[in-house]
């Protein structure tokens, strides 16, 4: 319990001045509650006696209500700084969280589901927070509260009637430990269960359109309803232990108040305590009453946001694959000059390899194309350009330095990606085209719309470039969103500018005046040109015709041609098509 408790006191020392308020606050809330029931049995003593008139009363009844005055103060400036400080802790924690995420590398993300990061997010975030706050000071207030009624009650009454009241209280303990053992691997196996929920309602609506072209939605009502389930399931089985806690405590009390009274009974009958201190005896173990209720509770907090805190750290604790090197090359610019030698590259050991030996080298300001079937290796050029995956080292240079020495921010400020399928995320398409780090005037943005063959569609919008694209661009055609990429990596000027098949969606009469006016920029930029059409390539300052990883031809597109190789195939292959879909 202690280890899984670590996070709590480190919590607590990073902010100890607003716990340092708020508890004291609690203590001082405490020690007035404990002087309540001294009054009450003073009073009824003064009674029994006949030593107090109308007067006394009135003050005794002054004196309960000023305390419970001063109680109310209390309690609303513990609330206000231990549940306060909580907030603040689950701000910092997402906020620290979401940086991180951003921070891992593109692998992570191909290995871990959505929606477990979600739940991790919200319900882990949530616990901790519960934790943190309603743990800590129900925590502080039972072992306070128990501690000091103990102490007065073995000191100001009976020291016996005090032990055989508190008899139950060993069983308790020994049943929170073990109960609280099995909450915190339930509770754990819940949140699991609620990221396999979250990921199958986010890939759902994210798949919507898929999955009422194939008439799947009665399919996937069927699987989401499985899930859902054991979802409830795991709840149930977490809450049959969750549940117990209560009636235990209560009966445990009960027997508690059962020797208390009939003991207490017997010694007020015998005159060994007087009335008055029965009664502040019987107020007493009352006020106990909430300590062992708390202790169910506090477990159960306490447990549950353990359990989710040790999944945050198991997040928090993953180092990204990609790095800035300890100490990075000094480069401010990238100039544009790219070499890859004898690249051999796997994404895992157990894969074969994406790239062999490829070897090239491009030239400020020329444009390099990469051609080939699908599965050849020409994305993975791309990604290993930008570092979203590490080559080995000394295979990937830019203006003659290794890519894993270049600083991450140069690196991926400097070369414009534009991948196949380009994310929009759900802002207006004149924000997306400017989402580039930068203050970029209308003017800017317009242009390099018009240079992505995008402006008089997006002219066409009903609120032009206020027009919001949805979620995923879902409101644009493919053709539109990949022009909108096209767009954004145009207007960071960057001095290398990757095109990662990022044509595909458009028909070829399009694609011919995108490049028309991405030729004007590409001139003075060195670009890598990733394609299926030869059309898009024949331009290029060198071909590179990928199969399997490696380079079975290279030339340019006049060179391929003479070859009348694969190069040859494809581009014969391609006009076929063309003649086709004229004659229709």
């Amino acid at each position: 319990m202690g280890t899984r408790m670590a996070f709590l006191f480190r919590f607590i020392r990073q902010h100890w001045r607003p716990y340092s308020i708020g508890l004291a606050a609690l203590v001082g809330t405490d020690i007035l509650q404990l002087v309540i029931p001294r009054l009450i049995g003073r009073l009824t003593d003064a009674l029994d006696r006949g030593a107090v008139d109308a007067r006394g009363v009135l003050g005794y009844v002054a004196a309960i209500v000023g305390l419970s005055v001063g109680v109310a103060i209390l309690r609303y400036l513990w609330r206000i700084y231990v549940f306060g400080t909580s907030w603040r802790i689950e701000v910092d924690l997402r906020a620290r969280f979401f940086r991180h995420l951003l921070g891992l590398s593109a692998n992570y993300f191909n290995h871990h589901k959505t929606g477990d990061l979600m739940a991790h997010a919200t319900n882990d975030l949530q616990a901790v927070r519960m934790a943190v706050g309603p743990g800590v000071l129900m925590l502080a207030d039972s072992a306070f509260l128990s501690g000091a009624t103990l102490t007065i009650m073995l000191v100001s009454i009976d020291w016996r009637l005090t032990l055989l009241g508190l008899l139950p209280l060993p069983l308790l303990a020994l049943s929170s430990w073990a109960l609280g053992r099995a909450i915190h691997a339930r509770f754990g196996r819940v949140q699991d269960v609620f990221g396999d929920l979250t990921d199958r309602v986010q890939e759902t609506l994210s798949g919507i359109r898929v999955i009422k072209a194939f008439a799947r939605a009665r399919a996937e009502v069927e699987a989401f309803r499985r899930v859902n389930r054991r979802y409830v399931e795991t709840n149930l089985r977490l809450y049959r232990v969750d549940a117990a806690f209560d009636p235990l405590i209560e009966f445990l009390t009960a027997v508690g108040f059962v020797i208390a009274i009939g003991y207490g009974g017997s010694l007020v009958l015998e005159g060994r305590i007087s009335l008055g201190d029965f009664v502040s005896f019987i107020s007493y173990l009352g006020m106990l009453v909430w300590p062992m209720l708390a202790v169910g509770w506090v477990v159960n907090l306490l447990e549950r946001g353990a359990a989710s805190m040790e999944r945050l750290e198991r997040v928090l604790a993953e180092r990204p694959e990609i790095q800035d090197p300890p100490r990075p090359a000094p480069v401010r610019r990238l100039r544009g000059r790219i070499e890859i030698r004898h690249l051999t590259f796997r994404y895992r050991p157990d894969l074969p390899p994406a790239l062999v030996d490829l070897d090239v080298t491009v030239e400020p300001g020329q444009t390099l194309a990469l051609v080939g079937r699908t599965g050849s290796g020409k994305t993975t050029v791309a990604n290993l350009l930008v570092r979203l995956y590490d080559p080995p080292p000394d295979t990937v240079l830019i203006d003659g330095v290794d890519v894993r020495e270049i600083p991450l921010e140069v690196l991926r400020r400097d070369i414009g990606y534009v991948p196949q399928d380009n994310f929009l995320f759900s802002k207006t398409v004149g924000e997306n085209i400017a989402f580039a780090p930068g203050r970029w005037t209308e003017e800017q943005i317009v242009a390099a719309a018009r240079i992505a063959q995008v402006e008089e569609d997006i002219r066409r919008f009903p609120r032009g470039f206020d027009t919001p694209v949805g979620e995923r661009g879902v409101t644009l055609s493919g053709g539109q969103r990949q022009r909108v990429g096209i767009a954004r990596a145009v207007l960071k000027d960057p001095p290398i500018l990757v095109l990662d098949d990022c044509l595909s969606a458009v028909d070829t009469q399009t694609e011919a005046r995108i490049l028309e006016h991405l030729r004007e920029i590409m001139a003075g930029r060195t670009t890598i040109l990733i394609s299926h059409r030869v059309s898009a390539v024949q331009h290029a300052d060198l071909i590179l015709v990928l199969d399997r990883g490696r380079v079975v031809e290279r030339g340019t597109h006049e060179e391929l041609l003479a070859l009348g190789g694969e190069y040859y195939r494809l581009y014969r292959q391609q006009q076929l098509e063309a003649q086709i879909a004229e004659a229709e």
